[in-house]
């Protein structure tokens, strides 16, 4: 039996993590957090969002893959039962041109950190 992908893939999953949960924003990107209720699916699943302003569809597509690894390397630092999202801002192109995955990975680190400390930062 093949593993359960760890992500968001409906747009009401997204809605919902935009409409009910939690934000916290960097310069290049914006975290939306939302626990989920017990009684649903177990463990942290994430979705990414990359508008057209990131670039062609080509930069777009590894921008997503180089937040979901980013993500991932991080895992252990994630609160159990939440769902996330990661907004990436068009200056994230810039960031992975200079400083590749770990100036992403530092990013979300600092992101999660504010969030962790409460409130909407955005």
């Amino acid at each position: 039996m093949a593993a359960k992908r760890r992500r968001l893939s409906r747009s009401g999953e997204f809605d919902r993590v935009y409409r009910d949960g939690s934000s916290s924003a960097t310069r290049h990107l914006v975290l939306y957090s939302f626990p989920r209720q017990q009684d649903e699916e177990a463990g942290v699943r994430l979705g990414v969002s990359a508008s057209r302003k990131i670039g062609s569809s080509v930069e777009r597509n590894r921008v997503k893959r180089v937040l979901r690894e980013a993500f991932w390397d991080l895992s252990d630092r994630l609160p159990d039962d939440h769902d996330f999202v990661l907004v990436a801002r068009p200056e994230i192109a810039g960031l992975i041109e200079q400083d590749g995955a770990a100036g992403v990975k530092a990013s979300i680190e600092e992101a999660l950190t504010s969030a962790s400390q409460g409130g909407r930062s955005t």
